[in-house]
């Protein structure tokens, strides 16, 4: 059973691999972005089951899940995730994924979600997708208005004023204004500063 892992993280990748190179029957190839992922796809392919990082460089989301099947195929494939949502795993599911392990499955289930996922099944771990989200809000978050969230948004993204006033649809005179006051409430010199500590405190 061929079996392809793709994680940005080395730590992950190797992890997972090790887990799976001891069971027998099991043949592990590895990557470590969507690009590499898909090159293994069109010289190796197709796998019995793909393992793609939800997070990792080129996935863009779910929009590498349907490159990735019509790359595999139609076979098996199926995000991992250590920090998507509920609503990514259904949605995922819902998009045709084979699966959705968070990186946090004990090896045992890792082992048994993996067999269930190649003989064509599709696998969710009942109690991540029943157990109830804490909705925790940020102390920064509770600082700002809505609106502000949106400009600082956009300013994380890189976004220039008249870029960020085009798709709020606002002026761009408005958003120099904004912009002033999330310099003023998140202590920041500059723009590019704000932009860092929304960053850096894991506000997008």
């Amino acid at each position: 059973m061929k079996i392809l892992i793709a994680d940005d993280h080395e730590l992950v990748r190797d992890t997972i691999s090790a887990f799976l190179s001891n069971e027998p029957g099991l043949r592990i190839s590895v990557a470590a972005d969507f690009d590499g992922a898909a090159n293994l796809m069109n010289k190796e392919g197709p796998f019995d089951l793909v393992l793609l990082d939800y997070a990792m460089p080129g996935m863009n989301g779910l929009e590498g899940l349907a490159k990735a099947r019509d790359l595999n195929f139609g076979s098996p494939v199926a995000i991992l995730s250590g920090t998507a949502s509920r609503d990514v795993a259904e949605e995922a599911l819902a998009s045709g994924a084979a699966g959705f392990l968070p990186k946090s499955l004990p090896a045992k289930s890792l082992i048994h979600a993996v067999r269930f996922m190649a003989a064509g099944e599709q696998y969710a771990p009942v109690q991540f997708m029943t157990e109830k989200e804490e909705k925790t809000t940020h102390p920064l978050e509770e600082k700002l208005t809505r609106r502000e969230m949106e400009v600082l948004k956009g300013l994380v993204e890189g976004h220039s004023n008249k870029e960020i006033a085009r798709t709020l649809d606002l002026q761009e005179v408005t958003v120099k204004l904004h912009v002033k006051t999330l310099c003023r409430k998140l202590d920041a010199r500059n723009r590019t500063m704000a932009a860092m500590i929304a960053k850096n405190a894991g506000l997008f």
